[in-house]
């Protein structure tokens, strides 16, 4: 399961946002960093602590959905992976989903499921297989050459291969009352927490001014009776598709110069958004609000792979096909890397419709040509009646339409049927 599917991101890592360490700070964490695990169903062995004598087949570097699932897979394939798993807030492992109350999008869970639960399950699941866990963070990592040498809070390991799920930790505004009002009103994740009863019919916040911004305001639209959308400076920085969308919606309002100053409550749920001017002059006022939504992006936490990996200017791991990174035998998974699975590469969204007979041509067709550019494209595939407002807003009238996406601006929008040549041509001129 992705990252994304789950709270953020998630990473992490989301990611399902797998996704990282929180910045919430709570109580200590132990020293003790190793436990041993229960023997795996396939070779009865117990666990026993890492140590560089041994070699190990693979480390994984980080826990939540993502590093979870890599050493499930990886125990089964009886790699008996080494999975450092880090800390998140409190002292324990599981990215951000550690933080989460109610996860309602995973699937096999109609009812919901907390966070931690859902770690737990994962967790012990991983164990069951064999997977040995050291709860503790590492510091820093060389990979000058194999065996690649991973050093923790308290350990030391080396292994062939690596693969690192550390995540990305959302940005926080660090007000006064944030740590009273995380997951009790205050959200890193629209889509992940947007549904919750908790923000049903209610007046919601969103905070920032860039695309990832506007998609949660608009997206709240679904479940608040109105959206406030933040932002601080005198201008969207979204792109122009995102700001006509925005500006068309009747249930968003656009506050500029404003930053938030605090949150109030009563204790146990957010009932007010207090803003003042972005210079922190103006007048000071409160918006009546359930939810307040941060919008202002992640952070990877990458800070101990510099100089030993490619990153991007954001931070984020540069990976090809399968994950791989820069140094062969080393993996990236989850948030870490996929900052923003949506708009990742060159993105072909293909409009259609139940009824129209030519769009079951053409899915085929776009969907072999995704398998052939290994990564390079993505395909989305967007029902019009389904997602009217969203055909609307993007100019389509007919199906089926191709539109590609790059650096979140479209460059291309192709009305009708073509030949698998012709696809072909049109994405390797826009690659």
């Amino acid at each position: 399961p992705s990252a994304k599917s789950v709270p953020r991101h998630a990473r992490a890592p989301r990611a399902a946002h797998d996704r990282s360490r929180s910045q919430d700070h709570q109580a200590p964490r132990p020293r003790r960093t190793w436990a041993p695990t229960r023997a795996s169903p396939s070779d009865g062995n117990g666990a026993s602590p890492p140590s560089t004598d041994t070699v190990e087949r693979l480390i994984i570097i980080g826990s939540g959905p993502a590093g979870y699932t890599a050493a499930i897979y990886a125990a089964r394939a009886n790699l008996r992976p080494l999975v450092y798993e880090g800390y998140q807030a409190g002292g324990s492992p599981g990215g951000q989903l550690m933080t989460t109350n109610e996860v309602e999008n995973f699937p096999g869970f109609p009812d919901g499921i907390t966070g931690p639960d859902l770690m737990d399950l994962m967790r012990r699941q991983a164990e069951r297989w064999g997977a040995r866990l050291v709860t503790e963070d590492v510091e820093s990592v060389d990979l000058g050459a194999r065996p690649f040498t991973v050093r923790g809070t308290d350990t030391t390991a080396r292994a062939h291969s690596l693969i690192i799920a550390t995540g990305a930790t959302a940005k926080r505004l660090g007000i006064p009352s944030e740590s009273t009002y995380w997951s009790a009103g205050i959200s890193a994740c629209a889509i992940c927490d947007g549904a919750s009863p908790l923000f049903r019919n209610q007046p919601l916040v969103v905070v920032g001014g860039g695309d990832t911004a506007v998609e949660e305001a608009m997206y709240l639209t679904k479940y608040g009776t109105h959206v406030h959308l933040l932002v601080r400076g005198s201008r969207l920085r979204a792109s122009g598709a995102m700001q006509q969308r925005v500006a068309r919606a009747p249930r968003v309002t656009v506050h500029y110069n404003t930053r938030v100053e605090d949150v109030e409550g009563d204790g146990r749920l957010l009932t007010g958004v207090r803003t003042v001017g972005a210079d922190g002059g103006g007048e000071a006022r409160t918006i009546p609000a359930r939810g307040l939504f941060y919008g202002i992006g992640h952070q990877p936490n990458s800070g101990f792979l510099e100089g030993q990996l490619e990153l991007d200017a954001g931070g984020y791991v540069a990976v090809g096909a399968g994950g791989a990174t820069s140094v062969p035998g080393v993996f990236a998974a989850g948030d870490l890397h996929d900052k923003e699975w949506r708009q990742a590469g060159l993105v072909m969204v293909l409009y259609s419709a139940p009824s129209c007979a030519p769009c079951r041509t053409v899915k085929p067709i776009l969907n072999k040509l995704v398998d052939e550019f290994e990564g390079k494209v993505n395909f989305v595939e967007i029902d019009i009646e389904e997602d009217s407002e969203i055909a609307q807003a993007a100019g389509v009238h007919s199906t089926p339409t191709l539109q590609f996406f790059k650096q979140k601006e479209r460059v291309l929008h192709q009305p009708g049927v073509k030949m698998k040549r012709e696809y072909r041509a049109l994405i390797e001129s826009n690659l």
